[in-house]
């Protein structure tokens, strides 16, 4: 059986209320109401889904919301893991209105993340068991969660509703230091959560995993493969994890630009100011043993703005036979 699997930070995916909004209620825009209610019914479920639209709301930019889409529907991946989505409405709403009910199945749990974005997966193929690790908590800190958002365990089922390989989705700490924090500080304190994520899920896969089962650690980790701060997942002798994307091939060239790109396996691009940008391979696909044999190809979906096509991410995915 063919199965293309796949990975896309999908940029603040949001559908929230607009908390910035300085106008009171009282004193509404003459002709503007701030919700309006749109009801749908999803036919392959039957189900009534509830959304909202009005200026009262905050959502991705719509141009930006088709391009996703747009690359989402290119690939038409079997499975596919997405990060940064505001809730399952939000996702079911997108499923249903922007990829014209490409994936039939959705998941997403409630993660630990202040700002509501979350974890989640669309397959074309049946869900089975999913859960969730989001409540794994540091030894010494009882109360104080170890992920930022979520380790999402999702088994994918064959047509047959037979267990075909089990996923984990992850979206691990960002770089990310606010300006108003010490940034040296800040950057060693994001590093060893980062580290302390990746060792945390190794454990658990360990756990909940045979030397011989098929599964996928995949999403956004925030560091590259070589990462020190991602070697108790990556480099886990008892896991013997195999990089899917190790010789991934880009769909398009790049942009052009004033300085040579070192490698053509990476799907996030910063430019800190006065500097020379940085490429890295955030964007994580690792096979276990039993599924690594079975790797046929690999993708990176290139960008075609320097800028990013959509988001700052650029999706990736494996082909395999199983």
């Amino acid at each position: 059986m063919h199965i293309s699997v796949g990975t896309f930070n999908v940029n603040n995916l949001f559908s929230r209320f607009n908390f910035e909004l300085k106008a009171e209620v009282e004193k509404l825009p003459e002709g503007k109401v701030p919700f309006t209610k749109i009801r749908q019914i999803v036919d392959d479920v039957g189900a009534e889904m509830v959304q909202y639209e009005g200026w009262a709301l905050k959502r991705k930019d719509p141009k930006e919301r088709r391009i996703i889409a747009d690359r989402i529907k290119t690939m038409d991946l079997d499975v596919i893991a997405l990060q940064e989505v505001e809730d399952i409405e939000t996702l079911r709403y997108f499923t249903h209105t922007e990829l014209n009910n490409l994936y039939p199945y959705a998941m997403l749990i409630e993660g630990n993340d202040p700002r509501l974005i979350d974890v989640a997966v669309l397959s074309k193929l049946p869900i089975g068991q999913a859960t969730t690790w989001q409540t794994a908590a540091e030894p010494t800190a009882p109360k104080d969660r170890i992920f930022s958002r979520d380790l999402l365990q999702v088994e994918i089922l064959n047509n047959e509703h037979k267990p075909l390989l089990t996923l984990f989705a992850t979206h691990l700490k960002s770089h990310y230091v606010p300006f108003t924090e010490d940034q040296e500080e800040g950057a060693k304190q994001a590093n060893e959560r980062r580290r302390l994520q990746a060792e945390t899920a190794a454990l658990i896969i360990e756990k909940t995993m045979r030397p011989d089962s098929r599964f996928i650690v995949l999403g956004d980790m925030n560091d590259g493969p070589d990462s020190a701060f991602l070697r108790p997942l990556l480099d886990n002798v008892d896991l013997q994890l195999v990089n899917g994307l190790a010789n991934a091939k880009e769909t398009r060239a790049a942009p052009k630009t004033n300085a040579p790109i070192p490698t053509s396996t990476w799907t996030h691009r910063f430019k800190p100011t006065g500097k020379p940008a940085h490429y890295e391979l955030f964007d994580h696909i690792w096979l276990s043993p039993s599924l690594a044999p079975k790797l046929k190809a690999a993708y990176i979906d290139r960008r075609t703005k320097m800028g990013g096509d959509g988001s700052d991410h650029d999706p990736a995915w494996v082909e395999l036979d199983v």
